[in-house]
């Protein structure tokens, strides 16, 4: 069993984490802690999912609820958008990063099966 914090998906999303914390410092005070905060929550909580899922034998319960984390974390990054919290561009740069976690997760979900 590999390191949690070898794995290709453990590091994708801790460079998510990252740059979350880097433009969420910029969202206005409204939404700075209300969803600023729920995002952080969010992908910490995906930080922990992954690293249970290395451990555990039965993955699939897991797995899926850090594919429900993922999805979650996207809309939250599609509501900042459109609220004007963060550019097309910051936008963009964010989703290919969650796209690259949820491949991620799909494929090793598949493996399991």
């Amino acid at each position: 069993m590999a390191l949690y914090s070898d794995l290709p998906v453990y590091k994708s999303t801790y460079d998510l984490l990252l740059a979350i914390f880097r433009f969420t410092k910029d969202f206005g005070k409204e939404y700075k802690y209300t969803v600023g905060e729920s995002l952080k929550k969010e992908t910490i909580e995906l930080l922990t999912l992954i690293y249970r899922a290395n451990v555990k034998r039965d993955k699939q319960e897991v797995l899926q609820e850090a594919r429900e984390r993922i999805e979650v974390i996207r809309l939250f990054i599609r509501l900042m958008k459109d609220m004007q919290q963060i550019s097309v561009k910051q936008f963009v740069q964010i989703n290919e990063v969650v796209e690259n976690v949820s491949k991620q997760l799909s494929g090793w979900q598949k493996a399991m099966v």
